[in-house]
């Protein structure tokens, strides 16, 4: 044994180089940061599941609220961490150019399917990518899409109503993911299933093993300290049982639609038509999707025809986006929206009167264009994004050198290198009272006529800021909505003694996940 010692010795040393040396980054540069040993601490909690992903976030902007921005680490890699609005906006939208990629950790050559989906695509790959599928998006498509999202509604909500109890005690994410899960397969995959009547159908249980949670946390943490020992090992995130359940329905659709002549205008529909050279017209039937809905950007076509080779692994890689937004974060949003119903009462009796006026209007079949009507739906889903972001951090990656100039009399002219990973603590300016009084309070009348415009603006980053926010906000709103809508005509949801208050955050998640799950019950509601 005697003989390990050594090298032992040696890994620790150049660990302790390393750490020494990327712990000076910010002091040599004169911006204000986190000490080396509050560094080491905060990674031991993390890594040690002491304290939330989400937790930590909150805490370092709360720390460090009066800066512009401030340094802090990744494990050993600098990080540059923006506070200031107008600096966000510049990061984001202005100077994107500089900032155009996201911070992935994802190897394509390691795991193809998660390195070449949309998120994880970088540079020229990602403009063309997003230039097609943005089509996918916008509000007729969204119309086309909304028949198959309230069908899976009703169903969702039908399977409770027939049960012979009065009151049910759920974990509510778990059902809910359920619900999201029959809608992805449905409208990304041309899959029908029903997850609460077939609680093991393989599509449900492929699905699950695509989320981020358990092991796969510690191998985010391997690859982000000490990425060519993860990639080494070939450390994967997706099992292969689910990269291939998947590839071989991607397979088998398209096969069957081109054998058989099918036309569904859905994902598939679209990659496959950009795969034959045929570019898909954008259309807009409805311009008012919500407050929190973010604007498509011109940006990624760059004047011209993106020019884009398809695999069915490309194929496969965009549609399995949407079961990481459904298991995640769609399923995330509604379970938020449904505990804060069931926390504030009075909120949820003034959504259900709107909920049956707009019955009354659509004399009992809910539309697309009544979905969108419902202003104060919208505020409740909005105030749940701004206290419960899915999305609580955002992240880019600086492409080329870019220098912030000083502003205040204590700043210096700061060069962000090439390379340098930028954050943005989306749940700690959601928490700023100065922006939002009182921001522990569920109040949607923040984001009523009178009160929405006053919102500072970047203050308010649900889905992302810029050319790279998230795609597919339109789709999780009306998603969210028409089943909140169906869910609250037929139930009044309630807490039990389940129920967690205050919420604690999962320690071994990226996400955001209440420990020990989210209780709530489902009520009956009286019949007229």
């Amino acid at each position: 044994m005697m003989w390990l010692i050594i090298p032992i010795c040696a890994l620790c040393a150049i660990i302790y180089y390393k750490a020494v040396r990327s712990f000076n980054y910010w002091s040599h540069r004169g911006v204000v940061h986190k000490k080396r040993w509050h560094v080491i601490q905060n990674l031991r909690q993390l890594v040690f599941q002491r304290i939330s992903f989400f937790d930590s976030v909150r805490n370092l902007y709360q720390e460090f609220s009066n800066e512009r921005y401030f340094g802090s680490y990744q494990f050993l890699r600098p990080t540059l961490i923006i506070n200031d609005l107008d600096l966000i906006k510049r990061v984001t939208v202005k100077d994107f150019e500089y900032f155009i990629d996201h911070n992935g950790v994802i190897l394509e050559d390691v795991e193809p399917l998660k390195g070449r989906n949309l998120f994880n695509l970088k540079g020229q790959r990602w403009r063309d990518m997003r230039a097609t599928l943005s089509p996918l998006f916008t509000s007729c498509k969204m119309k086309m899409m909304f028949t198959l999202i309230n069908e899976c509604a009703e169903e969702f909500t039908n399977y409770f109503e027939k049960q012979k109890y009065t009151s049910f005690n759920l974990e509510i994410k778990d059902v809910f993911s359920r619900f999201t899960n029959d809608v992805i397969a449905n409208v990304a995959f041309g899959f029908k299933c029903n997850s609460l009547e077939e609680e093991c159908n393989k599509f449900y249980i492929m699905g699950k093993k695509t989320s981020f949670s358990g092991m796969k946390f510690f191998i985010f943490i391997l690859y982000s300290g000490f990425p060519r020992l993860a990639k080494f090992l070939k450390l994967k995130f997706l099992p292969t049982s689910a990269t291939t359940f998947f590839k071989r329905i991607i397979k088998d659709t398209i096969n069957k639609r081109e054998k058989e002549g099918l036309i569904r205008l859905d994902m598939i529909h679209l990659l496959v038509e950009a795969r034959k050279g045929v570019v898909v017209k954008e259309d807009s039937c409805v311009s008012d999707a919500g407050f929190a809905a973010t604007t498509e950007s011109k940006i990624h076509y760059l004047g011209k025809k993106p020019k884009i080779e398809l695999s069915d692994e490309d194929i496969t890689a965009q549609a399995l986006i949407f079961i990481l937004g459904g298991f995640d974060t769609a399923s995330t949003l509604m379970s938020f929206i449904a505990y804060e119903l069931a926390k504030n009462q009075d909120v949820q009796q003034k959504l259900q009167e709107e909920i049956q006026e707009t019955l009354l209007k659509c004399n009992g079949n809910l539309t697309y264009e009544a979905v969108h009507k419902m202003m104060y739906m919208d505020m409740v889903v909005s105030e749940t994004l701004r206290k419960w972001p899915p999305g609580f951090i955002l992240d880019r990656l600086c492409v080329k050198d870019y220098l912030i100039e000083p502003v205040n009399s204590w700043e210096n002219p700061l060069l962000v290198e090439k390379g340098t990973m930028v954050q943005v603590p989306v749940a700690g300016i959601h928490h700023d009272p100065k922006y939002f009084p009182d921001p522990e309070t569920f109040d949607p009348e923040r984001f009523n006529d009178e009160n929405k415009h006053n919102i500072t603006h970047f203050s308010y980053l649900a889905f992302g800021s810029g050319p790279r926010n998230c795609i597919a906000s339109r789709f999780a709103l009306m998603e969210n909505k028409t089943l909140i809508f169906h869910l609250l005509s037929k139930f009044d949801i309630v807490t039990t003694k389940k129920t967690p208050y205050p919420i604690k955050m999962a320690l071994n998640s990226f996400s955001l996940s209440p420990a020990k799950g989210l209780w709530l019950g489902l009520k009956r509601r009286d019949r007229v």
